[in-house]
């Protein structure tokens, strides 16, 4: 066994033996002791229940077509953990991936501190970013906000994308009590742009920002933004006309409002210039999101993991399809509301096909085929290839493929060989290492 294996085997064994235990204090202690490498560059926080990774991808790219070294911290990763931590769109180096676990895990072991599978990641990018010298690092909130591993860092600014339900089980069953834990992103004085939330969860966020003195940015009222094909983007500073933006889907046009506002709202720290704000827009790249990776049969993939992410994709799909039938592959975490995923997508397939990935977390195919069964025959195939080959033999060349339910499932068909494309999970595009 190599040393990247024993090292990867080493990390998902903590995933499986401490699962998620939400305390700051000691991945504030380990920072400390590896000399809080999360000062040594300037850095963007992204919240949110859907949307947080595009948004980090899209800083990423603008942030880097304007010459900054940046590092791009994000979960899950698609096939190689190394996407999780990028620098300059290029995923981690299993070679570096190796060396600085063993760092920190001779630091964390002698000082007694026992870390979670995402704590040590995260640790591990904070800790890579400052070797490799970036400039800034845009980094992704894990789960919720306020207790998650990423929230030691003090950043220039934070975004908060969306509201919705999802992992209710450690956020709240309400939008209030999500959008709460999700606020604990903002810091004092620090200036927080919010993408579409309105209601309940918008005002809670506005309290939150208010008692801690922290500027808020809202579309509507700092910010306007219009558009179908192309954006248009008033305020902030910005005067924007027909802005093109690399990833599929109207949803993704907010979430590249919200990035331009994150710019605005930092312009004297990291200036970023019109010019390099396009390119960086037009160019992102975000593997697995709305993604059409084969034609014959048109195969869409996109990692939609809750009943919001659903419907942004059903109402994606008659663009996409051009009214043709549609083949479904799926699966799902166990832990999400598959239920109303199912209801939301059921209607708008002919067949589905369900499978499953990840176990013990996976849901059980038999108990989600059962579920589509009202409003389309579906079958259960527990084992992703031959999943696969049943619903493209389903659809034939002339049909449409649908991939959805989980990132882990896009993941696992692109470790089988099935339409992995060039640099999975580099923002721009750049060859693995």
């Amino acid at each position: 066994m190599n040393d990247y294996q024993r090292t990867l085997d080493w990390l998902y064994a903590l995933e499986a033996a401490k699962g998620m235990d939400f305390k700051l204090e000691r991945v504030s202690l380990a920072l400390q002791r590896l000399g809080d490498p999360q000062s040594a560059y300037r850095a963007l926080h992204i919240a949110g229940t859907n949307g947080k990774g595009s948004v980090a991808a899209m800083l990423d790219a603008c942030l880097g077509a304007a010459g900054y070294r940046v590092g791009r911290y994000t979960s899950p990763h698609l096939v190689e953990l190394g996407e999780r931590i990028a620098v300059a769109g290029v995923p981690m180096s299993r070679e570096a991936l190796v060396a600085t676990a063993e760092e920190v895990r001779a630091v964390t072991l002698a000082h007694g501190i026992g870390l979670t599978f995402f704590e040590i990641l995260t640790v591990m990018a904070f800790v890579h970013f400052a070797r490799v010298g970036v400039e800034v690092a845009v980094v992704e909130v894990g789960l919720g906000g306020r207790l998650d591993a990423t929230n030691v860092i003090d950043p220039l600014a934070a975004a908060i994308t969306t509201i919705g339900r999802d992992h209710t089980e450690w956020l709240g069953d309400s939008l209030a009590q999500i959008a709460l834990e999700k606020g604990g992103i903002i810091k004092p004085g620090r200036p927080v742009v919010l993408g579409r939330i309105d209601g309940e969860p918008r005002a809670v966020l506005e309290r939150v920002a208010a008692e801690r003195g922290a500027p808020l940015l809202a579309p509507g009222r700092d910010y306007r933004v219009s558009g179908a094909e192309a954006l248009t983007f008033e305020g902030l500073g910005w005067h924007l006309r027909d802005v093109r933006v690399g990833l599929r889907g109207a949803y993704q046009r907010d979430n590249a409002a919200t990035a331009i506002a994150v710019l605005g709202a930092v312009r004297d720290a990291l200036p970023v210039d019109e010019v390099a704000l396009r390119r960086g827009l037009a160019n992102v790249r975000w593997p697995g999101r709305l993604e059409i990776i084969d034609t014959a049969p048109l195969t869409i993939v996109d990692g939609a993991h809750n009943a919001d992410g659903v419907a942004s994709l059903v109402a994606e799909l008659p663009r996409l399809t051009g009214g043709r039938p549609v083949d479904l592959l799926f699966a799902v975490m166990g832990d999400k509301d598959w239920d109303e995923m199912v209801a939301r997508l059921a209607p708008h397939c002919r067949s589905a096909v369900v499978t499953e990935v990840l176990p013990p977390r996976g849901a059980p195919a038999a108990a989600v085929a059962a579920a589509f069964g009202p409003a389309c025959p579906a079958v259960a195939e527990p084992d992703p290839m031959r999943a696969w080959r049943r619903v493209r033999a389903r659809a034939g060349a002339d049909g449409v493929v649908l991939v959805a339910g989980s990132l882990f499932l896009i993941g696992e068909l692109y470790r089988l060989g099935v339409g992995r494309p060039a640099g999975a999970g580099a923002t721009q595009g750049a060859a693995q290492p």
